[in-house]
């Protein structure tokens, strides 16, 4: 069975995490003189988090790493019972080893409700002593402030292009690809400083060609094509409500694109367009209410033909 290149090329070491350089030296210092505070890293998908935790662990634990870990996805597990009962559990009862606390891992962590970060954090307090928190979480502003103040705080920023062409440069030693020198734009551009996603994207490719060009990149990825945006919204600022429509039901059914994609490239495409500052100010306005509605679960065509007709209406 194929290994999943996420797995196979998780880092293994301090040395091997790419990029957050800022991060790794202050965590590496305290791995060394094993004094770890509660810990809370914030940053996008994909950056780093995780690996970095499991490296902590490796050196810390050595070969006894999976004994004294406890890795929970929160967004799985929102509720106070899994605070109350399996994480308190693994938080009270002493490490094994030499090492004076366990680690546990709560990935995703800003999907926990309220009521589960306050009894966390009740918990985090009486167990200090035997077990060490790391929270994961994307957006830092849904973790309540008693958590904040009680955590070492790190940020991840996404991978530049130079991240980007380190990591592809040495999966394609390892599984003898050969990469366009414009793929790695493009790679960066999809996965959006995701390694991840960039991993995905890059095993799904070679599983095509060992070639890598920007073509089979977008055979994979669905990309929307800047072409096709502008011909959704030409007919729009023109008034041509009818014609637009038709071109964006057109382009969603033959590139399978969610309405997330749409308007994601819709509001990018609107800054590079020469309209009225006042109108771009409106339309890319819309855009974030648009794409609120569509992840609170309203009906991505009818959503994206208001935006249109709003469109349509601007004098």
């Amino acid at each position: 069975m194929t290994e999943l290149w996420i797995e196979k090329y998780r880092p293994k070491n301090f040395e091997e995490i790419v990029g957050q350089e800022h991060v790794i030296k202050r965590v590496k210092s305290m791995v060394k003189d094993k004094n770890l505070p509660h810990l809370l890293l914030i940053g996008p998908a994909g950056t780093g988090k995780t690996s970095l935790v499991l490296v902590m662990a490796y050196e810390l634990y050595k070969e006894r790493w999976r004994e004294n870990i406890l890795e929970l996805n929160a967004s799985d597990s929102r509720g106070i019972d899994v605070i109350r009962n399996e994480v308190k559990n693994f938080a009270k009862t002493k490490p094994i080893g030499s090492v004076p606390f366990k680690i546990c891992i709560l990935d995703e962590a800003d999907a926990l409700t309220k009521e589960a970060q306050q009894a966390l954090r009740r918990t985090m307090e009486k167990y200090s002593t035997t077990c060490r928190f790391c929270l994961l979480a994307n957006y830092g502003s849904k973790i309540i402030e008693p958590i904040q103040s009680r955590c070492a705080i790190f940020r991840f920023k996404p991978l530049t292009k130079q991240h980007v062409k380190k990591i592809v440069e040495k999966v394609a030693k390892q599984e003898n690809l050969k990469i366009q020198e414009n793929a790695y734009d493009y790679l960066l551009e999809v996965s959006q400083g995701d390694v991840r996603r960039l991993l995905n994207i890059l095993q799904s490719a070679a599983s095509i060609s060992k070639n890598i060009t920007v073509d089979n990149i977008k055979e994979i990825v669905s990309e929307v094509e800047v072409k096709d945006v502008k011909q959704i919204l030409e007919p729009a600022l023109k008034g041509d409500f009818v014609k637009a429509r038709d071109k964006l039901l057109e382009v969603m059914l033959n590139n399978g694109l969610s309405g997330i994609d749409i308007i994601k490239n819709i509001q990018k495409e609107i800054l590079n367009t020469e309209i009225q500052a006042e109108k771009k100010l409106g339309i890319i306005e819309r855009c974030g209410e648009i794409e609120f509605r569509i992840v609170e679960g309203s009906d991505e065509f009818i959503q994206l033909e208001a935006l249109l007709a709003y469109i349509a209406c601007l004098k």
